[in-house]
């Protein structure tokens, strides 16, 4: 009888190290034995990727956290404020939401009820042949990026690969791909060209590290297929391995559909990815970085990818540091961003929360990522107008640029290749907003203060991020702040209808050291009307309204 150990890595502060029960695996049986709990930025992972393939680029950093410590986030990151991504990739051909590849192997499930009434069974028709149906006919990358340049986006980023593990470019390491298949484009390489003729920065996101675990409700019907089994299919000569990646045992508890949630860490009763699966993400990704040369990288881990199970992250972020220092001629020039860091972590690279803000100003720049809707395209979305309106979107975008973060914002492409009437529309509110007070968002820097008003007690975050939208709602007592040398932008997210009162420029707050010189309203010639007193900066009610989004109010200091 054939055993295989199976060592469960879970993050704990401070380093050390616990027994507690692992998995030990006999035949389909589970056998309770001892396994090794350990964290810490001086933890050494057991798998030690191999990357001769696609050698590390020389440089000033080395794959270890304290060498990515010499980090620093770069000038026009900070800068730039706003981008936007095209969250897309064959999970958007059904338009039926996030985590459809997932979803439709969890029987009970309303993707799976879409799948079976819509496709069939799983196991006659997974997802990889919902892959060979994706053709996105009608993209145009040229089209959209000409739109998101008017936004205001000064960075776009494209999906890479996803949890579906399927690579939307070129890929030397991945057979499933966008080139070999489903639309039989290089969709990485079109959305780079694009970004770059529009002056955008160029990011990718990859997803692919948890294809491992997270596919396993797959096994129930095509997710153990192999090479052999596709003779005379559309699909022969393919290894539906290489895709769904489980010839594995599946981790503890996987058929309770939640608790993936709790092993994103590789912790918890998580399967654990073998050599050759950490071996592949590397290769992947370093190929990845080699051919597009992109200005950021957004990872969907904690920390980094496979950490602490592997060394690849680290490998892959000291790769991607040394070869936009390279590539630009000077340092820190790239932006890697990582998820529920802690302090040590934050100096290494960017901090990003998912659908949530932080409720204080960061020292460090960092990003807030969130849709207008769902993540992949959702049809039912659409004709229930569940949308954001660029309404909710430049709030959020002004309270997050007041503490020093940015935000990304993702515009849900259908399966075509397309975006939508009222996506569009969405798109068409944030340009017609941006053109008039794009001044007060991109190229600031947080104010002494972030702001005012009883929408300033945000709500707690919990894991990536979501806590958007649990606060309290926005209104014209709400202010925001940025500053741009002798500027001070107070942004008021409503109109006001008696006047306006900031107290955080009054003179008992002593915040400002300098007098104030006058004040200008955003998109009107109106001459505005204020005085200072000791309480409050008290402005007198503008007679016209410039929009029905967020005032801006120009605060020049003598």
């Amino acid at each position: 009888m054939n055993f295989q150990i199976i060592l469960n890595w879970v993050p704990v502060q401070p380093l050390k190290f616990t027994l507690l029960a692992g998995g030990l695996l006999a035949g389909s049986s589970m056998i309770s034995a001892p396994a090794a709990r350990a964290e810490g930025t001086n933890f050494v992972p057991a798998v030690k990727v191999n990357t001769s393939a696609e050698p590390v680029a020389k440089g000033k950093f080395a794959p270890n956290w304290d060498s990515l410590k010499q980090y620093q986030v770069p000038e026009w990151f900070r800068d730039a404020k706003f981008g936007i991504w095209a969250h897309w990739g064959p999970q958007c051909q059904p338009e039926d939401g996030d985590w459809y590849a997932r979803a439709m192997y969890q029987t009970g499930s309303g993707q799976y009820r879409f799948h079976t009434n819509h496709y069939g069974s799983p196991k006659d028709f997974g997802f990889k042949d919902v892959i060979h149906e994706w053709k996105a006919e009608k993209w145009d990358p040229e089209k959209l990026m000409a739109l998101y340049e008017r936004a205001g986006a000064q960075y776009f980023f494209a999906l890479a690969n996803h949890h579906d593990n399927f690579d939307n470019w070129d890929s030397k390491y991945q057979p499933w791909n966008s080139v070999a298949l489903g639309p039989q484009k290089d969709l990485i390489g079109g959305w780079a060209a694009a970004a770059r003729k529009h002056g955008l920065r160029f990011g990718v996101s990859v997803h692919a590290a948890h294809a491992w675990t997270w596919y396993e409700p797959a096994q129930d019907y095509d997710g153990r297929l192999t090479k052999a089994d596709g003779k005379g299919l559309w699909w022969e000569g393919l290894d539906p391995q290489d895709l769904y990646a489980q010839n594995h045992w599946r981790s503890e508890g996987s058929t309770n559909p939640g608790k993936i949630h709790t092993q994103w860490n590789w912790g918890n009763g998580a399967s654990q990815p073998d050599q050759a699966y950490c071996d592949k993400f590397y290769n992947r990704t370093a190929d990845l970085i080699n051919n597009y040369h992109p200005d950021l990288i957004y990872f969907d881990d904690t920390a980094l990818p496979l950490w602490p199970v592997s060394d690849a992250g680290l490998q892959i972020a000291a790769h991607f540091y040394n070869s936009n220092n390279r590539w630009h001629g000077r340092e820190d020039d790239g932006v890697l961003f990582g998820k529920i860091l802690d302090q040590d972590q934050r100096q290494c690279m960017a901090w990003d929360i998912e659908r949530g803000t932080s409720n204080e100003i960061e020292p460090h720049p960092w990003q807030t990522d969130t849709c207008i809707g769902n993540w992949h395209y959702d049809r039912g979305l659409y004709e229930r107008n569940g949308y954001k309106n660029a309404r909710t979107v430049i709030r959020m975008l002004a309270d997050i640029v007041s503490k020093n973060g940015n935000l990304l914002l993702n515009i849900p492409v259908r399966g075509d290749g397309t975006i939508d009437e009222k996506e569009r529309r969405v798109v068409e509110g944030i340009a017609d907003w941006m053109t008039v007070n794009k001044e007060s968002i991109l190229g600031t820097r947080p104010w002494k203060v972030f702001g005012e008003g009883p929408a300033s007690a945000g709500a707690k975050l919990t894991a990536q991020g979501f806590n958007e939208g649990k606060g309290k709602p926005y209104s014209a007592a709400d202010f925001r702040f940025t500053s741009k040398g002798s500027v001070i932008y107070a942004i008021e997210l409503g109109w006001p209808t008696n006047g306006v009162s900031i107290t955080s420029l009054g003179r008992a707050a002593q915040f400002l050291d300098h007098p104030i010189d006058k004040i200008e309203l955003l998109g009107s010639k109106e001459a505005i009307q204020w005085a200072q007193t000791g309480e409050a900066l008290a402005i007198q009610q503008p007679a016209k309204q410039p929009n029905d989004i967020a005032v801006v109010y120009k605060i020049t200091l003598r």
